[in-house]
C-alpha cells in the first residue's frame, strides 16, 4: 500500500530459480549477437510472502512438456528450440527441496502463456492462477499450428484452469511508484500493495512483469520476455528481424523495450530481471545474493 506517496516495504524474500533451458542462435534474441547457438534458461521466481506463503512467478519447463510436445504440430516447438530438462529442475521438485509441498502453493503468477512459462502449472493442484484476461482470451481457443505459432501448448494448462484464474486486468489500475513512471498500467495482485503487475505487451498479448520490494529494500522488476537479455534493455538492442515475426505486436514490443531502457537509465536502483537472461542464470548457479 501507499503511505505518503511511498510504497511500504514488505517482508518479502525472493529466489530466482531455473527450470531447464533451450538452445537457439544468439542473433535471434539480440540483433548485435553472434550466430552461435547459446543456452537460454527458463528462469522463474519464488516469492516468499509473509501472509500469502510461497508464490511462483511462472514455472519454467516441466516433465509434462516432453509428452505435450511429442506429436506434430506441437513437436515443432521443441524442434525450433531444443530443450534440456532434468526432473529435479522442475518448479515442484525445487520447492520440495526447500521444504515446500506443491499442494501448499496457493498463488501462481503467469506473465504469459508460452509453454516455457506454464509447463509446471499442473504440478500445483491448489494454486490460483493470476494472469491477464487479454492473454487468456487470445490463446484459449487456439489449437494445432495456430497455437504453436504463438508458443502455446494447450495441454500444459490444467483442465480447470479457467475456474482457478484471476484476471488482473479486469480490476482497477493502481498508482505506480516514481521508479515505474515509464509504464502506464499496474495492477495490485494480492490487494495489499506488495506485488504489482505491470503491462508489458509485445512479445505476447497480455504479457506483464512484476514489481516488488524485498525485506532488504531491493526493488525488483521481473520483466518476463519483454526482452531476452539484460544487455537488450541496457543498450536498447532489438532482436533479429525474424524474431519479430513471432511477436503479435512489433510496435508494442519496441515500446516496452524503450520503457525498460528508460527505467534502467533513470532508476538504476531497480533490479530488472528478464526470464531468459544468461547473466542472471549465472547468478542462479552461484546462489541468490
Amino acid at each position: 500500500m501507499y503511505n505518503g506517496g511511498k510504497r511500504e516495504q514488505t517482508d518479502i524474500r525472493f529466489e530466482l530459480l531455473c527450470a531447464g533451458y533451450c538452445t537457439h542462435r544468439e542473433k535471434m534474441t539480440l540483433q548485435t549477437g553472434s550466430w552461435q547457438q547459446i543456452r537460454i534458461p527458463a528462469l522463474f521466481g519464488l516469492i516468499h510472502h509473509p501472509t500469502a506463503g510461497p508464490i511462483l512467478f511462472d514455472t519454467g519447463y516441466a516433465e509434462h512438456f516432453e509428452q505435450a510436445c511429442s506429436r506434430f504440430p506441437y513437436s515443432l516447438y521443441k524442434r525450433v528450440t531444443p530443450v534440456t530438462f532434468r526432473p529435479e529442475e522442475g518448479a515442484a521438485a525445487q520447492l520440495r527441496a526447500r521444504g515446500i509441498q506443491p499442494e501448499d502453493v496457493r498463488h501462481i503468477i503467469l506473465s504469459h502463456f508460452h509453454a516455457d512459462h506454464v509447463a509446471g502449472c499442473a504440478d500445483f493442484p491448489n494454486a490460483t492462477f493470476y494472469c491477464f484476461r487479454s492473454a487468456y482470451e487470445f490463446v484459449k481457443e487456439k489449437q494445432g499450428l495456430a497455437a504453436v505459432r504463438y508458443g502455446f501448448v494447450p495441454s500444459l494448462l490444467p483442465p480447470d484452469f479457467a475456474n482457478r484464474a484471476v484476471f488482473l486486468d479486469t480490476s482497477e489500475p493502481v498508482e505506480l511508484p516514481d521508479e515505474l513512471e515509464a509504464f502506464d498500467a499496474g495492477y495490485d495482485v494480492l490487494g495489499d500493495g506488495s506485488l504489482i503487475a505491470i503491462e508489458m505487451s509485445g512479445h505476447a498479448v497480455g504479457q506483464f512483469g512484476l514489481y516488488f520490494r524485498t525485506a532488504s529494500g531491493e526493488q525488483v522488476l521481473l520483466c518476463a520476455d519483454a526482452v531476452w537479455s539484460s544487455k537488450a534493455y541496457r543498450e536498447a538492442i532489438s532482436p533479429h528481424l525474424f524474431a519479430y515475426w513471432l511477436f503479435p505486436d512489433r510496435s508494442a514490443y519496441n515500446d516496452t523495450l524503450s520503457r525498460l531502457h528508460l527505467t534502467y537509465k533513470c532508476y538504476p536502483q531497480v533490479t530488472i530481471i528478464p526470464s531468459h537472461c544468461g547473466e542472471w542464470w549465472e547468478q542462479v548457479k552461484k546462489g541468490w545474493e
